[in-house]
């Protein structure tokens, strides 16, 4: 019998996956417990439907990724921080600081998750930083630190 997953199951596979199974463990287990529905030729329909839309969502997430990442790299973030003399700052810039900055420059929110700083800023100068805008792309762009 074939079933049209509707959630994870561990020994046949992912959502959304057509498969084959046994007609008992379908009426019996997966029915039941909505893990899966029967493939009807409707349901096969609107499976591929959805599929097809999901790709083109898929897509479009993809090139809005890129478009930011290239605004990203072309523009210049500044942090401003509080610093001694000798330019070391009091305390170090985090990546809230640096999601800030990249708001404040494109007005654009980022979250502060998907910001990698390589090692602590603790002075005032140029750091790289990598922003993960998307599972295939990811924004290097350079930070300039600030006396505030």
């Amino acid at each position: 019998m074939k079933v049209i997953l509707t959630g994870d199951v561990k020994t046949l596979g992912k959502k959304g996956d057509v498969v084959e199974v046994a007609e008992g463990y379908a009426r019996n287990f997966l029915l039941p417990r909505n893990l899966a529905s029967e493939a009807s030729k409707g349901a096969l329909a609107a499976h591929a439907d959805q599929k097809r839309a999901q790709e083109k969502r898929e897509l479009q997430t993809l090139d809005e990724a890129k478009s930011l990442a290239n605004q990203i790299e072309q523009s210049s973030l500044a942090v401003k921080a509080k610093a001694g003399g000798n330019g070391k700052l009091f305390g170090a810039v985090t990546n809230a600081d640096v999601a800030d900055a990249i708001h404040v420059a494109l007005a654009v929110a980022v979250d502060k998750h998907k910001i990698e700083i390589k090692s602590q800023i603790k002075a005032l100068g140029a750091y790289p930083v990598e922003i993960k805008l998307h599972k295939n792309v990811v924004a290097k762009a350079t930070i300039n630190v600030v006396s505030a």
